[in-house]
């Protein structure tokens, strides 16, 4: 009998990705941002400046430093968010993580247990809604409008949580340039989503991972700062967007001793080091620069996108400009499920997100589209819509 290493899987593992196939010529998914705007030059001077003045540190796990990360790179962060979002953070409140992918799956590894319940806006990062599923958790979607979370309704899934005798673990929301949506969530809801969560043993999760690029209004003060003395807020951040998705850098602020915890279940021996010098010594130079240059460069693409949506869709797609970041969130008629368009688009080089993987129940994002603007050139979005649209068209008249 041969041997079949698979045989010996778990059995309870999720399905095999597909064999990497290449970017198409019109991708519209993930979280891929402006190459011509990756500061490579900068990066190259930092690079060299940081391993010529500190590199003989990385002969040392976590550069001889504090398991929280990198100093330099951890007081950027508490400096960011005091000057970008009126935050106040101390040193030992920062973690460093390999990106935000990892402070979600540290801070769900401290608080959750299957069966636990979970409040996440309605639409919302897909890679969330996958990993609590496979957690066991029960997920809860809070409607949202243009202000973002509804407090009622808030209030009613906190209330039936209770009542089942499992207060909800946290609420997992994005407001400040939401994912998928690109909304910001003002400084009066936030008081309010505050105000929902008084009296509940329910946590925030808050995710802020494309708020360095808003561009709709003034960025609000985080939800962290504004519920500073009950600290029921764990905050993460990263530099995947406003640098480079590949530059594996995020972070988590909470208190001290939630940190301290979390680190006991951080088992990799560190983040990435050199990505954490590079990234302190760029930054701490040119982060604003950059930010603000990249930020007015996806405004005029998001611009682009949506006379291309108008143009060639028309009165046959709803949506909203984006307040910042990197998406464009589409709803068409009901009925319409985007993902039975996913094959053809494909075979037209055109690549784009299903509405039902970013939504917590998928038949009511079966209608909507998710669009990433961030990589693509104005002229490939132009060209890439109007594929997706004739696609559409011909599908919907083919009996889809």
């Amino acid at each position: 009998m041969s041997f079949e290493i698979s045989e010996l899987y778990r059995t309870d593992l999720p399905p095999a990705e597909s064999q990497w196939g290449g970017i198409p010529a019109f991708s519209f998914v993930g979280g891929n941002n402006d190459e011509e705007n990756v500061p490579v030059a900068g990066l190259t001077e930092a690079v060299t400046r940081v391993l010529q003045r500190e590199g003989r540190k990385l002969a040392v796990y976590n550069l001889g430093g504090s398991p929280l990360g990198h100093e330099d790179l951890r007081s950027f962060i508490c400096q960011k968010l005091g000057v970008r979002a009126s935050t106040s953070v101390d040193l030992d409140e920062v973690l460093i993580t390999s990106g935000s992918l990892q402070a979600l799956d540290l801070v769900n590894n401290l608080l959750l247990v299957p069966g636990d319940n979970v409040i996440v806006e309605e639409a919302t990062y897909g890679g969330m809604i996958s990993r609590l599923t496979r957690l066991g958790a029960v997920v809860h979607g809070v409607s949202l409008d243009q202000s973002g979370v509804r407090p009622d309704h808030l209030v009613e899934l906190l209330e039936r949580c209770s009542s089942q005798g499992r207060p909800a673990k946290y609420l997992y929301t994005i407001p400040t340039v939401q994912n998928p949506t690109g909304s910001c969530m003002p400084l009066e809801r936030r008081v309010e989503i505050l105000e929902a969560m008084e009296g509940q043993q329910t946590a925030i999760f808050e995710d802020d991972c494309y708020a360095d690029l808003l561009w709709g209004c003034d960025r609000p003060p985080t939800l962290w700062e504004l519920d500073a003395p009950n600290r029921r807020v764990i905050y993460c951040g990263s530099f995947s967007k406003s640098i480079a998705p590949a530059l594996r850098v995020g972070y988590i602020v909470a208190e001290s001793p939630v940190l301290q915890q979390i680190l006991s279940l951080k088992t990799d021996a560190g983040s990435g080091a050199l990505e954490q010098m590079v990234v302190a010594e760029y930054a701490s130079a040119h982060f604003d620069k950059h930010a603000d240059r990249l930020t007015s460069v996806l405004k005029a693409k998001a611009e682009v996108m949506a006379e291309a949506l108008e143009r060639h869709f028309g009165d046959s797609v709803d949506f909203e400009m984006p307040q910042g970041g990197i998406f464009m969130w589409l709803t068409f008629a009901e009925g319409v499920d985007t993902a039975a368009f996913s094959t053809e688009a494909a075979a037209s080089g055109v690549e784009f997100n299903a509405g039902a993987g970013w939504s917590v129940d998928p038949h009511w994002g079966a209608n909507k589209m998710r669009l990433c603007f961030g990589n693509p050139s104005a002229e490939s979005i132009r060209e890439g819509v109007q594929r997706l649209a004739q696609i559409m068209e011909m599908a919907s008249d083919g009996g889809h």
